[in-house]
């Protein structure tokens, strides 16, 4: 598994993976610097003002400890000038740190909200800015992307921890000066803390490693949960009496990841029980060093006092410190998966190999070239040896059984992977010459895993065509391209209807309102380059989707008329392709027929057999 605890970057970069080491130190460092911008970028004002009051609420406790000091011997001394001086010290460093601590505490909750909005807003723009889909369909990826999601509220708190650990090194520097001045030997105090604060990041990273091995099993669990109060699956989990099963298999793997958890649990409370042993070994030593000074007439009431309250002070800084730094080193774990989702997103957006434009038109069409492609960290060809040739202006349907590879096909035409091995050309030009967006805007798609966008029922359409999502009339007409003119009619505000159960206004849709909502939108781009139907009706019957598919090859061919635009249909019902002007039939990853409706069926191949088996069963 590629992960962010390994200090590895993996991308994906034209289908290959390659997995780039950075070293521990440069990567936490990293982590940082990324933590401190982002906060001033977020809030700047709160981000500086957090800094400033942490460290000073920290600083007053050792200004504290050497009033007390002063105050003692003052009061052993019968000197009311310097009683007055420290009581009066003593209880302005009181003030500041209580206003300190509070005016910290309120700042750093919305500073916390803030910087995890922004955060938030970056991983929305990081996971969307990727090309391809790589990230979405590997199980390695889906963990990372699960940890940073089940961790994601720690990115928010991750300024905090910063300065905290900031604000507690400052503390930790002056109370050992401090030290230093009663005795030299003193200064060896805060040694004696190491061994509490090496357990405690040992135990972080146990906790962490733990947490990665455990992440496909909190992914399903999560999964069988989402089953389990879903609306859809719960008709099925009722009727096949399966929901018993659900919750002895999320109980499983609940109980799996709990115990891993539970082991990692034990082992690190020792090793935090014996660092603390260490140190009350040093904290006792402190003490009676000072004592038998004092004893001695070497050293005052005060330094006795001093030494108390900075030993005690230790104390506290040291449990302080194993906290803020496992609560550092876990946000800054979080941070580090944020930074493989960028450095990802870097390295997977593909490299142009020349500046080659999108044409206008089509003039010759799209081929593929001795195509071939596996997924990655595969060893099996999805596609291999394809040579096809799409002429401009072409509707052509895609035909084959399950997992022959069709949809394959269609993900390399929208470049969300690119080719294994050979290449894709449109007008002759490769298409990774192409920039990806730009050729993306001359596309357009609905697929049979469409989105369910909760927004308005306008906007749900629009979003096909952006510039146009707030044109009620364009995206009318594109509901009236997509067969669904009737749909605003039967929404309580129309097209201003706020869809989806997350509103308290919202409508919940039925399963055709939902998907005449995505054909809509696949028909807001009114002259695309390439429009891909990928079994958008698969859920509607076969005599309503033979008359969709009917209207969008006539309006297809009258765009085809203006730009040579090609229109790719894949479908399992042989009925609705037969009005394609070219059927490609894959089967085995290969292209195994290509020609029309009466050709295929006159040469007997697998298409008509395909076809003659459907047919009967409609008979």
């Amino acid at each position: 598994m590629t992960s962010a605890a390994s200090g590895n970057v993996t991308s994906a970069a034209s289908g290959n993976v390659t997995v780039v080491s950075s070293g521990g130190a440069r990567r936490t460092v990293r982590s940082m610097v990324t933590v401190l911008s982002a906060s001033f970028r977020a809030d700047p004002v709160r981000a500086a003002l957090n800094l400033v009051l942490t460290v000073t609420a920290m600083a007053t406790q050792i200004v504290s400890a050497l009033a007390l000091k002063y105050l003692t011997d003052a009061v052993l001394q019968r000197d009311v000038g310097q009683v007055t001086t420290a009581a009066a010290a003593l209880g302005a460093m009181g003030a500041l740190g209580v206003v300190a601590g509070w005016g910290q505490f309120n700042l750093s909750i919305a500073l916390r909200e803030n910087v995890a909005a922004y955060l938030d807003a970056r991983l929305i723009a990081l996971a969307t800015s990727v090309p391809g889909i790589e990230h979405h369909e590997r199980s390695d990826y889906l963990d990372e992307i699960e940890l940073l999601r089940t961790d994601r509220e720690a990115l928010g708190g991750a300024m905090e921890a910063t300065v905290s650990n900031i604000g507690m090194a400052t503390q930790i520097i002056g109370t050992v000066a401090l030290l230093g001045r009663v005795h030299p030997l003193l200064l060896l105090l805060p040694l004696f803390g190491f061994p509490s604060i090496a357990a405690g990041a040992w135990a972080e990273r146990r906790r962490q490693r733990a947490m990665e091995s455990v992440a496909e099993d909190l992914r399903v669990s999560r999964h069988l949960f989402e089953l389990a109060t879903t609306a859809g699956p719960g008709k099925e989990l009722r009727i096949f009496g399966s929901g018993q099963p659900v919750i002895d298999r999320h109980e499983a793997t609940w109980t799996n990841a709990d115990r891993v958890q539970d082991r990692t649990l034990v082992r690190t409370t020792a090793a935090s029980v014996g660092g603390w042993l260490v140190f009350a070994a040093g904290f006792a030593g402190a003490l009676l060093l000072v004592a038998l000074r004092v004893l001695d007439r070497q050293a005052t009431i005060g330094d006795m006092v001093l030494t108390v309250t900075l030993a005690a002070q230790v104390n506290q800084q040291i449990t302080g410190a194993v906290g803020m730094i496992t609560w550092l080193m876990a946000s800054l774990k979080t941070v580090g998966r944020y930074l493989w989702l960028v450095d990802y997103a870097a390295a997977a957006r593909p490299k142009l190999k020349g500046g080659a434009t999108v044409p206008d038109r089509l003039v010759d069409g799209i081929e593929f070239h001795d195509v071939s492609f596996r997924y990655p960290n595969t060893d099996v060809d999805i596609l291999r040896d394809v040579d096809l040739r799409i002429p401009a202006g072409t509707t052509v349907a895609v035909v084959g059984d399950n997992g022959a590879g069709k949809t394959t096909l269609v993900k390399l035409l929208c470049r969300f992977y690119e080719p294994t091995e050979g290449r894709v050309t449109v007008d002759g030009v490769d298409l990774d010459r192409l920039d990806v967006d730009e050729w993306r805007r001359r596309l357009s798609g609905g697929f049979q895993d469409f989105a369910r966008l909760e927004l308005l029922a306008r906007e749900g359409v629009g979003v096909g065509d952006l510039p146009l999502v707030d044109d009620g009339d364009a995206v009318a007409s594109a509901l009236g391209r997509a067969g669904a003119d009737g749909l605003a009619e039967s929404l309580p505000a129309g097209l201003e209807t706020q869809v989806g159960r997350s509103f308290v206004d919202g409508v919940e849709l039925s399963g055709g309102q939902w998907q005449k909502l995505a054909l809509g939108r696949a028909m807001m781009r009114a002259t695309p380059l390439l429009l891909v139907l990928d079994e958008p009706t698969a859920a509607l019957d076969a005599e309503t989707e033979h008359a969709l598919f009917e209207r969008y090859a006539g309006a297809a061919r009258r765009v085809a008329g203006g730009t040579g635009a090609i229109t790719v249909l894949v479908s399992h019902r042989f009925s609705t392709v037969r009005m394609a002007d070219m059927i490609v039939v894959v089967d085995g990853g290969r292209v195994v027929e290509v020609g029309s409706h009466d050709d295929l069926v006159g040469v007997g191949g697998l298409y008509a057999e395909l076809y003659e088996l459907q047919a009967r069963a409609y008979r």
